[in-house]
């Protein structure tokens, strides 16, 4: 890429259309989330439906059949993030709803359970509308409005979160689990039309050309942000889901009825990511005024400091609170994490580069589970708690001292 592409693609000052773009990003958004996750509470009863009877391996299969999605998502991001660039990223997000329809559709039709571990993986592949509407909010948005703007798209993402489970919850005593799974591929046909027709897109032949000429990670000028933000990315998702395998056990110490412990773990669960939601549109408008960098390692070190007190607690509504206000803190790192990586790389390569952070957050999603339970395990619960400490510590040092020199 030559000098005044790149000046270019740095002085673009964002879709005439980039108001609209984010209102249909964050409902497509949202919607597509909501039917991702609405499975989770019947994903066990669904797998046992479908003739698996051992409960270890209910257990089993129902890990796989929702971590299959994850792994999947994780293989292609940086593939769908480079065609995103070529062809147009309003595309990617027709792909993905589109094909998200036809395959949750379809795991309410599923007759076994290798049939919906393959739609399951089908859908991490074919999928990825939340994350494509982060490349198309990140690369539309004037540059002062971004991290706002990529706030509020993570909050929509984040509510989906907490929505669907509830939803997932309430739905299937009423029309069925295979009715549910109906019901959200119709959702998401909803999303899949106002995205087709509403969403607008600049398209530039310039930024097309480019992307195909350039090598993705070779036209990057200085590779320090970047690699600070893929690390911040995993980092952000372990430490949210570094407890999830013991927390459940770590509340039956601390309720004295044990018939709430199911509940209050619910609560726990469920603080982090509300915390999250209030924060992060407030937090990217902070990030648009002061600068991205002083809020990733203020939120990276606040986040550590807020785990240490969360080892010695000795009840449950201390560490409600204590998960929310860590929530709030990390709230604002994935608009930041966007918007860094969006002003780092030219405009020819923001999608795949993009996609590589998406990747890196599926990364922290599968390892976070998997070294908390070993470490909860082994050594200890309160030794999860430390040691994600420790790693956001060390996360906000790495991202202080990589910093651009103009924000120092």
């Amino acid at each position: 890429m030559t000098d005044t592409q790149w000046d270019a693609a740095k002085a673009a000052p964002g879709s005439a259309y980039w108001k609209r773009n984010l209102v249909i990003s964050l409902m497509g958004s949202f919607t597509t989330i909501v039917a991702m996750t609405l499975l989770l509470p019947f994903l066990p009863l669904y797998v046992e439906e479908l003739g698996v009877s051992n409960h270890a391996a209910i257990v089993q299969w129902s890990g796989i059949a929702y971590g299959a999605t994850f792994l999947a998502a994780a293989c292609v991001a940086p593939i769908w993030g480079r065609l995103g660039d070529i062809y147009g990223r309003k595309l990617m997000l027709v792909r993905a709803s589109l094909g998200m329809t036809i395959a949750i559709s379809l795991m309410g039709m599923a007759g076994n359970i290798w049939q919906l571990v393959a739609l399951r993986l089908f859908v991490g592949l074919a999928g990825g509308y939340a994350s494509g509407s982060m490349v198309l909010v990140a690369t539309q948005t004037p540059k002062d409005r971004s991290a706002w703007a990529l706030g509020v798209l993570s909050s929509g993402i984040m509510a989906g979160n907490l929505v669907g489970p509830l939803i997932g919850g309430a739905l299937p005593p009423i029309i069925g689990i295979r009715g549910t799974f109906l019901a959200a591929g119709g959702m998401i046909f909803l999303a899949f039309l106002a995205t087709t027709f509403l969403i607008k897109e600049e398209k530039s032949a310039a930024r097309k050309q480019a992307a195909k000429a350039s090598g993705g990670w070779k036209s990057i000028p200085d590779k320090g942000p970047v690699v600070a933000m893929l690390v911040t990315g995993l980092l952000l998702m372990l430490a949210n889901m570094s407890i999830e395998p013991i927390i459940t056990v770590y509340v039956a110490q601390l309720v004295p009825d044990q018939g709430r412990v199911t509940m209050v773990a619910g609560i726990v669960m469920s603080a982090a990511a509300l915390g999250s939601i209030l924060s992060a549109s407030r937090l990217g408008k902070l990030a648009d005024r002061i600068g991205h960098w002083p809020v990733i390692a203020g939120a990276l070190a606040i986040a550590g400091l807020l785990l240490i007190p969360q080892a010695f607690v000795t009840a449950s509504w201390q560490l409600i609170a204590l998960r929310f206000l860590m929530g709030v803190a990390l709230g604002g790192l994935l608009p930041c994490i966007t918007a860094v990586i969006r002003h780092s790389v030219p405009d020819s390569a923001a999608g795949s580069i993009l996609g590589l952070s998406i990747s890196s957050q599926y990364v922290g999603q599968v390892v976070g589970p998997v070294l908390g339970g070993f470490v909860g395990g082994h050594i200890g619960m309160p030794a999860v708690f430390l040691g994600t400490c420790v790693l956001l510590l060390a996360g906000a040092g790495f991202a202080w001292l990589v910093r651009p020199k103009e924000e120092a």
